[in-house]
Formats: C-alpha cells, sequence, structure tokens
C-alpha cells in the first residue's frame, strides 16, 4: 500500500514538474512578438529577419514586428532588448555586431550574460571587396599591391569584428594600409566603387550592386564554408589566407531568463521556415546561406566566434574589456 501511495506520489511531482513548461510554450507567444535589428533597413540580416517574422506570424497566429535600431554600435538594440524584460522582445543579429565589443570598448553598458542564445539562422556571406578599377583578383594580388605602396592604399572601417578581422590580417601578412573610420557602410561602398577606399570587408549583399554594376569586385569571402551561391569567390582558406577567416553567423537571442523549452521551440519553428524552398531562395539571393541551429548548437557557434575574436585581439595588442 505504501509503495502504491509512494509511486502515485512521484508521478504527481514528476507531472507537476513537466506542466508547466508545456503550458508555457503552449501559451508563447500570447501577444506580439518583436524583433529588434541592429541596422538600418535594407542589410542582409534586415531582409532575413523580415523574410522569417512574416512566415512565424502566420504559424504563431501574432505579429512578428520587425524593429530596426541602428546606431551606438549595436548598444541601442541590445540594450532595448535588455532592457524589456520580455520574452516577446528578441534580439536578431548578426553575431559580430556584439562578440567584438570586448576589444572595441573600455568598458560594456550591458552584461553579455544578459542574453541567452535561442536560434542560429543564417551565415551571412562576407566578402572583401576592392574597386575593380584597382586591378587585382586575388588576395595575393591585393596584397602585393600594398607591399609596393605601404601607407598609400587604404581601407574602410565601420566598426566590429570584420574590421579587427582586416586589421589583423594586415598585421598577419606584414602589410602597411591606411584606415579610414566611417559611420555608414553604405557611404563606404560608395567610396569604395569610385577608388577613393581600396578595400573594405563587408557583408557580400551590400557589395552585390556595385559588383553587378561592375565598379567593385569580391576576391574573397570570410566563410569557412564555400558557397555553392557564388562559386567563383574563394574562401580565405581556399585563397590561402586563414587570417581572414571569420563566419558572418546570424541568430536570435532572448533574456537570460526565457525558460529553455520556449527557446527550442522558436528555433525549432525557425529551421522549419527557413528550410522551405521560397524562403531559403530567396535568402541565398541576398548572400544568406540557411543554416539554421537550437540553442545548444548557436551557443556553440558563439562561443567558437568569440574564441576566434579572442585571437585576433591577440594578434592585434588589444586587451578584452570583459
Amino acid at each position: 500500500m505504501r509503495q502504491s501511495m509512494f509511486a502515485g506520489l512521484c508521478f504527481a511531482v514528476l507531472a507537476g514538474s513537466f506542466a508547466p513548461a508545456t503550458a508555457q510554450t503552449a501559451a508563447w507567444p500570447d501577444h506580439a512578438v518583436r524583433f529588434i535589428i541592429p541596422l538600418g533597413p535594407g542589410a542582409g540580416v534586415d531582409i532575413t529577419a523580415r523574410l522569417v517574422a512574416d512566415k512565424l506570424a502566420q504559424k504563431w497566429g501574432q505579429p512578428v514586428v520587425v524593429e530596426n535600431r541602428p546606431g551606438g554600435d549595436a548598444f541601442v538594440a541590445i540594450q532595448a532588448v535588455i532592457g524589456a524584460r520580455d520574452d516577446h522582445v528578441l534580439l536578431f543579429a548578426p553575431a559580430s555586431t556584439f562578440t567584438a565589443h570586448p576589444l572595441l570598448h573600455d568598458t560594456l553598458p550591458y552584461n553579455i550574460n544578459d542574453l541567452t542564445p535561442i536560434a542560429r539562422v543564417t551565415n551571412t556571406l562576407i566578402a572583401l571587396g576592392v574597386p575593380t578599377e584597382l586591378g587585382v583578383s586575388t588576395v595575393k594580388e591585393l596584397a602585393a599591391k600594398i607591399k609596393e605602396q605601404p601607407n598609400k592604399l587604404n581601407y574602410a572601417s565601420v566598426t566590429g569584428a570584420n574590421d579587427l578581422l582586416f586589421a589583423a590580417f594586415l598585421k598577419t601578412e606584414n602589410l602597411q594600409m591606411a584606415k579610414v573610420p566611417y559611420k555608414d557602410p553604405v557611404q563606404a561602398i560608395n567610396d569604395l566603387s569610385e577608388g577613393r577606399i581600396h578595400s573594405f570587408v563587408a557583408a557580400y549583399a551590400i557589395l552585390r550592386p556595385r559588383i553587378i554594376a561592375g565598379k567593385v569586385k569580391a576576391i574573397v569571402l570570410t566563410n569557412t564554408q564555400h558557397a555553392k551561391a557564388l562559386d567563383d569567390i574563394p574562401t580565405a582558406a581556399e585563397a590561402g589566407f586563414k587570417s581572414l577567416e571569420l563566419d558572418g553567423l546570424v541568430g536570435v537571442l532572448g533574456p537570460k531568463d526565457m525558460p529553455l523549452a520556449i527557446r527550442e521551440k522558436i528555433a525549432a519553428d525557425i529551421r522549419e521556415v527557413v528550410s522551405d524552398a521560397d524562403v531559403s531562395a530567396k535568402l541565398a539571393a541576398t548572400g544568406q546561406v540557411v543554416n539554421p541551429g537550437s540553442p545548444k548548437e548557436f551557443q556553440a557557434a558563439l562561443d567558437e566566434q568569440r574564441a576566434k575574436v579572442g585571437e585576433i585581439g591577440k594578434i592585434l595588442g588589444i586587451q578584452a574589456a570583459q
């Protein structure tokens, strides 16, 4: 009798422990979801977020609103998510906008542990672009030209991991090139296409119109995996310059106390959405490679990128803030 009562009690306790998570997951979302983007309209991640948001809104039966919060080196967007303390307000961003923060700022206005990974979504294709008129077609040719004219050529810098990556590449290869800071990547691309800037590492999507126009040439991709959609452009490793290798990781993050069950639900729904043939084709056209992942997989990818950025910091002699 006691054994029977004990078994019944155990079952009740176990049932009670599972019920809240199941109920919570089923109830989410119970109002509009907001994707906060740290970049302006038209960026690759902005296009991705809007495609995903439209499909998720249909699936969830709730509005999914995309809000652009550019500026402040992504601090504005990050603090908007952390400050909301709402599991319906999520950060949809390239990891490079925040993994480099410890190397770029002496102190940070937020704690990275206040954000938790939800889903890996895509890998943005990141390219090293040069003006067509510069007359180089490979990284090797660019390096040779820089060596011929130390500090005569320049590169655009728009604060972030891509900027640090290129600076580390220059130091590793013992190349001297002048740095020109920009607040707006669009202006940097305008100057690149006119030959006023000689190199710029940026999302292929925003370089693409000038590449099609014949003004800019993409000579290498920083991504670790070869892109079938851009078969004629080698990866950094294929070009023989591993010092230019960094994946354009894009994903969704939420508040630190967000239940794992809800995060896994969102990740599974995003995987379903981006795996749709029509959506994946549209993403490929914007320079995105579909690469969905669970909270655990996204965390692992973030850890890997942070380690890579840490190596870059050591090459440049920068002490991390946190």
